[in-house]
């Protein structure tokens, strides 16, 4: 089973997408976008004289806070719309059993339909690097915590693009794909969110594992702790547990785009086979 770039399903999607005029449209916008506000941000921070036209350490830090927690929503809520289609959409285009008929085992069809649905966001990731590298001119930023978050950006890019695909291989209709899509990624924000006070409440000053874990798979905790040192000690103040949240978040992430892609490859051709 071949998942390179050898995959036809792959080329083929990649070319259809980068060959559109609307992709790198988009892309122009968003960085269109992402430079106003840095140059805004840059404008205001500078306007009292005081810093001599330049930002401090501070400020840059700012800078990349935000910077990165634009990109964070930018992937939570893309991903979704990129993905929840892949499948669905070739079963309601009539398309899906000529696909099937080819060459092609599932797992290279799935993982196809994966990498060439989350390559445009990936894209539009890489090509906002230039911007990041604005904050390394005035220093508090190492390349260090850049790399780590664009690291894991791409691995919730993946496990989120990969429930997308699954979704979108069990259910027929693309929309109710991409509300079960949306539905997971709001599970991971607000409801981890939730759960995580909750326990905490609940063990009332003592240890609590269920809240460091649920705090620990929050895609903005572990953003947080990948941005400020200190994140982790908040974390053990709520918790009294000091488990690294970027193992526990590697983990449960690899895991979730594992049992994802299985499922889709198990149910790509029983859904075809059964008519639904």
């Amino acid at each position: 089973m071949k998942a390179d770039l050898s995959n036809p399903v792959l080329m083929k999607e990649i070319k259809l997408r980068f060959r559109s005029p609307k992709s790198f449209v988009g892309i122009l916008f968003y960085l269109a976008a992402m430079s106003l506000f840095v140059i805004g941000f840059m404008y205001i921070m500078t306007q009292d004289g005081s810093s001599g036209g330049y930002l401090d350490p501070a400020q840059s830090y700012m800078l990349f806070t935000m910077l990165t927690f634009i990109q964070l929503v930018l992937v939570l809520f893309i991903t979704p719309g990129l993905t929840a289609g892949a499948i669905s959409s070739e079963r309601e285009k009539q398309t899906l059993n000529m696909l099937l008929t080819t060459s092609q085992s599932s797992f290279q069809i799935i993982i196809g339909k994966l990498l060439s649905s989350i390559a445009f966001l990936v894209l539009m990731l890489a090509s906002s690097l230039p911007l990041y590298s604005i904050v390394f001119l005035y220093g508090g930023v190492s390349p260090k915590q850049l790399f780590l978050l664009m690291f894991y950006f791409l691995l919730t890019t993946v496990a989120i693009g990969s429930l997308g695909v699954m979704f979108s291989t069990l259910i027929r209709k693309t929309i109710v794909s991409m509300i079960a899509t949306y539905g997971s990624v709001l599970a991971l924000l607000a409801v981890t969110g939730f759960l995580s006070v909750f326990f905490a409440s609940l063990s009332q000053g003592g240890t609590s594992p269920g809240a460091h874990l649920f705090a620990a798979i929050n895609p903005a905790v572990l953003t947080a702790s990948l941005l400020a040192s200190d994140s982790g000690d908040f974390l053990h103040g709520m918790t009294g547990l000091r488990w690294p949240i970027w193992l526990i978040y590697l983990l449960v992430y690899l895991i979730v785009t594992a049992v994802a892609v299985f499922v889709s490859v198990k149910s790509l051709r029983v859904n075809m086979a059964s008519g639904k």
